[in-house]
């Protein structure tokens, strides 16, 4: 990690492309796990929404991701890019679920149809 006010100093000498990510958690040890999750829909009409990413290991152990605070827009065949973080890591994926929510009490419920997904972590890439 980096200092917060000496971040720009020790990462923009690098003549390579460098991403910073300045998300933390509150619980010790305040790292957060980052992935992008990659995503196309299949459905016809656009839908607008929230999506929350639960992973699960081959002994059941579980983590959920935090929502995030800006809503995602889905069309059809198109890709949609999300960066999602996890308080803690899961290193053997068993089972990836989906919840995609509007965050309205009123009007009909949408269901999201994926079409094609991936979930990749940032913190190791090889995963």
């Amino acid at each position: 990690g980096y200092q917060a006010d000496r971040w720009k100093n020790l990462l923009i000498p690098y003549s390579s492309p460098t991403k910073a990510y300045f998300d933390t958690s509150d619980q010790d040890p305040f790292c957060m796990y980052n992935y992008l999750l990659d995503i196309t829909t299949w459905n016809k009409r656009t839908r607008r929404g929230f999506i929350k990413v639960k992973i699960i290991d081959y002994a059941g152990n579980t983590v959920e991701s935090q929502m995030n605070s800006e809503a995602s827009t889905f069309e059809q065949y198109k890709r949609v890019k999300i960066l999602t973080g996890f308080y803690q890591d899961i290193e053997k994926i068993a089972k990836i679920s989906l919840t995609f929510s509007t965050k309205t009490s009123i009007g009909p419920k949408h269901k999201l149809r994926i079409l094609q997904m991936k979930l990749k972590s940032l913190n190791y890439p090889k995963r």
